[in-house]
């Protein structure tokens, strides 16, 4: 069964057509870029496809699974550690145990951090605890808007590696990016240039 099914999407913001008739499918295993130059409409679409966008959206948007959105901010109180951001994160779907979520971090490299007002990390440390929630979420489907920015080479590395262990496990990812990666042959790739209006 596929995980997400646009049909005819047309997103319009601010009175101006952006994106008319895009189809796409989302199957469990599949590892998906939305491509476009800046201004397109990558972020806006994909908040449309985790429904946080309504007006200006016409087609229809099917989501079959649990999903994930994590948007290009970190979503982070400043004032509150690293562990308790994870612990009262809105998006629900993340771990209770404290274990669990030093564990995250731990894998994101932030071992030592746990306990550190967020304010005196650095953004690419913000940016590992925000990501720390995909060591932590059961949902099948994550749509991810950028989350390769700010983050070091070892960083990234660390978010490929989960990315492909997620999708081989029978989720699915979508995500935008300008960064470059590894994906190579197992990526595929939205692009919306071809749907611009």
């Amino acid at each position: 069964m596929d995980l997400l099914t646009a049909q005819s999407v047309a997103l319009e913001r601010g009175y101006r057509l952006l994106l008319q008739g895009v189809d796409f499918t989302v199957a469990p295993g599949e590892l998906w870029q939305m491509a476009g130059p800046n201004g397109v409409g990558k972020t806006s679409f994909l908040r449309a496809l985790a429904g946080l966008s309504k007006v200006g959206v016409s087609g229809s948007i099917q989501r079959e699974a649990s999903f994930l959105y994590q948007g290009h901010l970190p979503g982070l109180k400043p004032l509150l550690s690293p562990i308790e951001n994870l612990s009262w994160h809105p998006s629900g779907l993340i771990a209770e145990s404290e274990v669990a979520l030093r564990q995250a971090l731990d894998q994101v490299g932030l071992f030592g951090y746990e306990d550190t007002p967020v304010h005196n990390l650095s953004a690419g440390q913000q940016r590992r605890v925000a990501l720390a929630r995909l060591w932590l979420s059961d949902a099948k489907l994550w749509l991810l808007d950028e989350p390769f920015t700010a983050i070091d080479m070892l960083g990234a590395e660390l978010l490929e590696a989960r990315l492909l262990a997620h999708v081989e496990q029978g989720g699915a990812v979508v995500f935008t990016s300008h960064q470059p990666n590894r994906f190579a042959e197992r990526l595929r790739v939205l692009d919306l240039s071809h749907y611009a209006a």
